[in-house]
This record gives C-alpha cells, sequence and structure tokens, in this order.
C-alpha cells in the first residue's frame, strides 16, 4: 500500500468542489459537492440517534439501492429536529443539485452538519450551485473537506494507491469532527472514494466491519450526534476484476480502507475541541471483546482521567477506579496498567514507577493506556482525547 501526498488527493473517475455560499456568518466554505462519472456501487453507515436529522432520514432511504453518483454536502446548518420541512429540504437539496448535474435524483446522497434546529438554507445553497458545479475537478477533494468543517481545526484527509488484480487503485477519505463524538457514531461526516471495482455486497459488509472498527472507537465528549453519515463509493474506474469475500485481493483492500478510517479517526480524536492529547487506550485480556469495551469506555468516558491527562498528571488511580467501574467482574490482582512501556500498577498495588520518566511520558502528544486484566483473550482499543478549558468555552458559546 503506497501513501499519497495530500497534493495528490484525487481518486480516477471523481471530482469535488467546495464554495462559501453564505451558509456560514464567518464567510468559510460551507458547501461541497463529490461527482462520480459514472454510477458507482454505494455503502453507508448513519447515527443510531433516535432523533436522526433530515439528510440521515433521507440518505437511508436511498442508500437501499446500492448505488449513487453524488454527494452534497452543506455545513452551518444541521438541518437536524426540523419535521416534514426539514425532510422535504433535504430532498429539495439533493433535486436541486441533480438538475444542475443532469443525473438521476435518486442517485444524489446529501449531508448537513451545524446547529440543530435551524431551517436549511435552500435559497443559498441553491444559488451557489452554478459556481459549485462549474468548479468541480479531479484536485477539488480539498476544497470539499475545507467545506464541511464546523469547529475543526484542520482539514481531514487521507489517500492510499493499492495494487489489486494487478491494477493500481486509489483509496482517497474526507472527513470532519471535532466535538460530540461519541460512537454510533460522531458528530462527524466522513466520506472515502475509490476507483477500485468492488461487489455491493461485500462493499456494504465490510463498509460496516470497518467503520465499527474505527469511527466507533473514538471518544471526545461521550456525545452522540444527529447527523452522523460515513458513505463510500466506488466505481469501478480501475477496471480491476471485482473484488468479493472470496477474492485474493479482498484482505488488500479491507486493509487499506481500515487504515484510511482509523487514521482519519485519529485526527477526529486530536482535533477534539481544545484538545491537546490523544490518548490510545488498550483493553487485553478480557473474557470476551465486549467487556474490553466496556472498560475502556469506562476509562475513555471518565472527565476525571480525561482531565488528568490535560494537566500532565499520571493519576493512575482514576484509571483503575474507571475500569472498576465498567460492570465488569475484574479482578483487582490480576490488573496490571501501564504508560506506554511505564508499569504503574500490579498485584492489587501502585508499581513504584520512576517519576521522572513518567514525567516526560505525560507530556508527549499520544499517550498509550494498555490495561492488562488476565481475564481471557478479549481485547479492545479506543482512541480518546483529553479535556481541557478550550472545550468548555467552545461549547459553551457554539449556539450564540
Amino acid at each position: 500500500m503506497k501513501e499519497v501526498l495530500e497534493t495528490e488527493l484525487k481518486a480516477p473517475g471523481f471530482r469535488a468542489n467546495g464554495i462559501a455560499s453564505g451558509i456560514k456568518e464567518t464567510g468559510g466554505r460551507d458547501l461541497a459537492l463529490i461527482l462520480s462519472d459514472r454510477l458507482a456501487e454505494a455503502a453507508a453507515v448513519f447515527t443510531t440517534n433516535r432523533f436522526k436529522a433530515a439528510p440521515v432520514i433521507h440518505d437511508m432511504n436511498k442508500i437501499a439501492s446500492g448505488k449513487a453518483r453524488a454527494i452534497i454536502v452543506n455545513s452551518g446548518c444541521a438541518n437536524a429536529a426540523t419535521g416534514e420541512e426539514g425532510v422535504a429540504a433535504a430532498a429539495a437539496m439533493a433535486r436541486a443539485a441533480a438538475v444542475r448535474l443532469g443525473i438521476n435524483e435518486d442517485h444524489v446522497l446529501v449531508a448537513s452538519t451545524g446547529s440543530i434546529g435551524k431551517r436549511l438554507p435552500l435559497d443559498r445553497i441553491k444559488g451557489g450551485l452554478d459556481d459549485l458545479v462549474a468548479g468541480l475537478r479531479e484536485e477539488g477533494i480539498m476544497d470539499a473537506a475545507e467545506a464541511i468543517m464546523t469547529t475543526d481545526r484542520f482539514p481531514k484527509v487521507i489517500s492510499r494507491r493499492v495494487m489489486l488484480g494487478g491494477k493500481e487503485t486509489t483509496l482517497c477519505g474526507i472527513a470532519k469532527g471535532a466535538g460530540m463524538i461519541e460512537p454510533n457514531m460522531a458528530t462527524m461526516l466522513a466520506f472515502f472514494l475509490t476507483d477500485a471495482a468492488v461487489e455491493a455486497k461485500c462493499l456494504n459488509s465490510v463498509f460496516k466491519k470497518v467503520m465499527s472498527q474505527s469511527f466507533n472507537t473514538i471518544t471526545v465528549d461521550g456525545c452522540m450526534s444527529t447527523n452522523d453519515t460515513a458513505i463510500i463509493l466506488a466505481n469501478g474506474r480501475a477496471g480491476n476484476r471485482p473484488i468479493n469475500r472470496r477474492s485474493p485481493d479482498y484482505a488488500t483492500f479491507r486493509h487499506a480502507l481500515m487504515d484510511a478510517a482509523v487514521t482519519l479517526a485519529v485526527m477526529m480524536v486530536r482535533d477534539g475541541e481544545g484538545a491537546t492529547k490523544v490518548i490510545d487506550i488498550r483493553v487485553e485480556g478480557a473474557r470476551n471483546r465486549v467487556e474490553a469495551k466496556r472498560v475502556a469506555y469506562a476509562i475513555g468516558r471518565s472527565n476525571l482521567v480525561k482531565t488528568a491527562f490535560f494537566g500532565g498528571d499520571p493519576n493512575w488511580g482514576r484509571i483503575i477506579s474507571a475500569a472498576g467501574s465498567a460492570g465488569v467482574p475484574i479482578k483487582p490482582e490480576g490488573l496490571e496498567l501501564y504508560f506506554d512501556d511505564c508499569l504503574l500498577f500490579k498485584e492489587g498495588r501502585g508499581a513504584g514507577t520512576n517519576i521522572s520518566r513518567l514525567q516526560e511520558i505525560m507530556k508527549r502528544d499520544t499517550v498509550t493506556v494498555l490495561v492488562r486484566l488476565d481475564m481471557g483473550k478479549g481485547s479492545f482499543r479506543l482512541f480518546a482525547s483529553d479535556l481541557t478549558h478550550e472545550y468548555v468555552d467552545i461549547n459553551a458559546l457554539y449556539h450564540t
């Protein structure tokens, strides 16, 4: 798998663009469009929040066909909690894009992100369509990545080249998300584009599996959004033999997609609102994966743990206390706790760690927390952020 520079961020057979249409008061880019030159296989994963935003409802209906050509996205307005009017607005947004592109409305997916409760400014979206479509180009993916940002400090992009069936294929991904980050999924949008040929059933199953092990293994603030959407389009332009579960290239494709998704997910955590550290939490030796996940999230969601990491305080007591609250029958004498390669807790007591070594570890921008339970073979990995003063400042004033 070959890494591609951001300056080479494009996928054959796809064009994209991002413009400022006046939705954001800041005047920044706020409308993005991605177009496949041919009908693509499509798969998606959405939030499990009961208050699903209008674009999520729209896409859940459209994705059933497993086909799509375009994705139109706005930032600055979530079009969530807007009732039937919002659902109609999402459909109108797709319809307007389809007419301007000259394609089937059923093949246009939509996504929105921003404040909940605001009515979608359709007039501004429609008013920006001419410029949006006119500027479509292979190199426009970075503009699209910038246009979907809200409180993000930087655009999240990735590109990989992968040999599949003797053909060089490209996989690009863009994402946004910095706050209201918690699985199933996060306040996140993610779009993956590949010119690889992948059979529909295979694309759907592998995408869902990859999402469960990437974007659904992160937490910033423990809050689930109404708009979470992740979509993949595979247009087959590379000409490889279509991949299915039995293909020799299946594992290679899955690995490339997993690598791209995990990389983007970690970018979200690193860009968590006000975050200064990524906490890489690894739980091993649980009775099963479910219990390992419970322990990992008990640690990753703990405000006491998160604030300790912000302050550089190696307070291992907060870690074992959080682990013990997970509802898992942990044996205290069997638990081992490490920060990176530094042992902090073993056999039911502190391990007498070298303080200067520990202080050096706590200054890093990524710290690995390893919890070994000695109960079985279950494991889970979670990426969390610290919790800072800036997070409070951002979210205290977000709507106003």
